[in-house]
């Protein structure tokens, strides 16, 4: 009998307060993510050297960087396989990897899950067209 006695009290007194829980995604959370928070990564084909850092720390070979062009490089990243703990970002010296607060990420296609993230291609260097006279 004393149990009932406390579930009727805990039951009585949860009538009254306001939901812990969010009505996500319809709600979205208004203080953002937590510091620290490892989303999406994000690649900056400027700054790679293509030393492979990366791909040497990454613990399940999520990350693939190609050479493109005379010091261009692409980065491709399985985000099925990626388990966001963000060593890629840590070990390159250069910086060209960051991670962002993007964490909706999920998908029922594999295919989207392998992203191409590649650096522009490389712009001849031309002089600006010279007016014609007529």
């Amino acid at each position: 009998m004393k149990k009932r006695g406390k579930v009727l009290r805990q039951v009585l007194s949860s009538l009254f307060k306001k939901p812990v829980t969010t009505h996500y995604p319809f709600e979205k959370e208004k203080s953002g993510m937590p510091k620290g928070f490892r989303g999406k990564i994000i690649f900056h084909p400027s700054r790679c050297i293509g030393c492979k850092m990366c791909m040497r720390d990454c613990p399940t070979g999520a990350i693939n960087i190609k050479k493109i062009g005379e010091k261009q490089f692409e980065a491709e990243i399985d985000l099925g396989k990626c388990i966001y703990c963000a060593q890629c970002v840590d070990s390159c010296i250069k910086k060209a990897l960051e991670y962002s607060k993007d964490f909706e990420l999920a998908s029922t296609d594999r295919g989207k899950l392998k992203v191409i993230l590649d650096a522009e291609p490389e712009k001849p260097n031309a002089e600006p067209e010279k007016p014609t006279e007529k």
